[in-house]
């Protein structure tokens, strides 16, 4: 009997430990690496739609359908677009016929880590580079000095992987659109007007080059993204160590439009947060080598498309655990299995991201979106949303 090959893989997003899950099912050893000294030790982000044809059957293939359905929050499927004046353009309630219930990252995160055995995951574990020792074993040194030699290597390590550079010379690049977060808290008692704006789920605001997009939380929170295309310059001049005067600078963005979509903005109860949009290359691959992949934003990093990163990330997973696990004595015909169905996909989906992105914030914007919107309703198959969501 074939020994299975001890896997290790770098990150602990949803990417990594859905494969760190999906070999556990099939009796594969794995480690995962995570920098973050803790599960606790930042906020996970807000809601994901969960799709049928991509997280949901990874979440199939990690045994985990049951726990992910207690966590889906009804009604969040909705969706709402508005003009820069107030006047609501579409309004799509959730019927429940959409496809992609939503849940909290965090909460998602949480049923991954709890399905795996103690100690797969190291806490605190920074990467501060790899290189390849032949053979098809790679080195891995840590930021404390410490290192590992392993036979499997997988970079499950996002937009910035200290993997990647074992395959490929790409780096991501700036898209020229950054995305400011914020939050309003309590919102049902303390931002009642802002609820009503939001409606149940999704809500999309949108003209050429910016947009206020918000999403319903759990426990009462909106979780406010605000998109604008800007060189990185002019976000780097703006102190966002003050919050006040950072969230005025940005809302200044959007003068003349309602006010009931500025105090999104100007409302927050949390210091306004940037997170510029970088890319890979939309046809990013790279020529097998031995002993080491990638999955998630590691290996195609791109725009918000209607399919979800997250989902591709987890899908991934999903995907080389399962071709590990089918050839246990040909690790590299697994690799090159796995990596030849993900290209071809990940494409797809970058090259939807970027067409996406001109719908949205294009110089039709929105009329180009709610196009978008009425060529999916009709006739789409059942379960294929197209809400691209926050």
């Amino acid at each position: 009997m074939t020994t299975p090959t001890h896997v290790t893989i770098i990150g602990a997003g949803l990417g990594g430990l859905t494969l760190a899950r999906v070999l556990h099912v099939h009796g594969i050893p794995a480690t995962v690496y995570e920098a973050e000294p803790s599960p606790t030790a930042r906020s996970q982000g807000g809601m994901l739609d969960i799709h049928a044809d991509n997280g949901q059957l990874a979440l199939k293939a990690a045994d985990l359908l049951d726990e992910f359905r207690g966590l889906i929050l009804e009604g969040r499927q909705s969706v709402r677009v508005l003009g820069r004046d107030g006047t609501v353009l579409h309004d799509r309630p959730d019927d429940g016929t959409g496809g992609r219930p939503e849940v909290q990252r965090g909460e998602l995160r949480r049923v991954l880590l709890d399905s795996l055995p103690a100690g797969t995951v190291r806490w605190g574990y920074k990467v501060s580079r790899t290189r390849t020792l032949g053979e098809g074993r790679h080195e891995v040194t840590f930021a404390d000095g410490s290192t590992i030699e392993t036979a499997l290597l997988v970079g499950a390590d996002g937009a910035w992987s200290r993997v990647r550079p074992l395959l490929s010379t790409a780096a991501p690049e700036y898209t020229g659109t950054s995305v400011v977060e914020t939050y309003l808290c309590d919102a049902d008692t303390r931002h009642p007007a802002a609820v009503k704006t939001v409606g149940g789920g999704s809500l999309l605001a949108l003209a050429p080059g910016k947009g206020i997009l918000a999403h319903r939380e759990k426990g009462g929170i909106l979780h406010i993204y605000v998109s604008l295309s800007r060189p990185l310059g002019w976000f780097t001049a703006i102190d966002f160590t003050d919050a006040a005067a950072a969230t005025a600078r940005i809302a200044r963005a959007f003068d003349g439009w309602a006010p009931e979509l500025t105090a999104l903005i100007t409302d927050a109860d949390t210091a306004p947060v940037l997170r510029p949009l970088n890319t890979l290359p939309i046809e990013h691959r790279w020529h097998r080598v031995p002993g080491v992949t990638l999955i998630g934003d590691a290996a195609h990093l791109a725009l918000p498309s209607a399919e979800g990163g997250a989902n591709l990330a987890m899908l991934d997973g999903a995907e080389l655990g399962r071709a590990l696990a089918a050839r246990p004595d040909d690790t590299e015909a697994a690799l090159t299995e796995y990596e030849q169905v993900m290209f071809p996909r990940s494409a797809a989906a970058a090259a939807g991201g970027s067409e996406l992105h001109a719908f949205m914030f294009g110089d039709n914007a929105p009329h180009s979106l709610l196009d978008f919107f009425a060529g999916h309703e009709q006739g789409r198959p059942q379960g294929q949303d197209p809400n691209p969501g926050p």
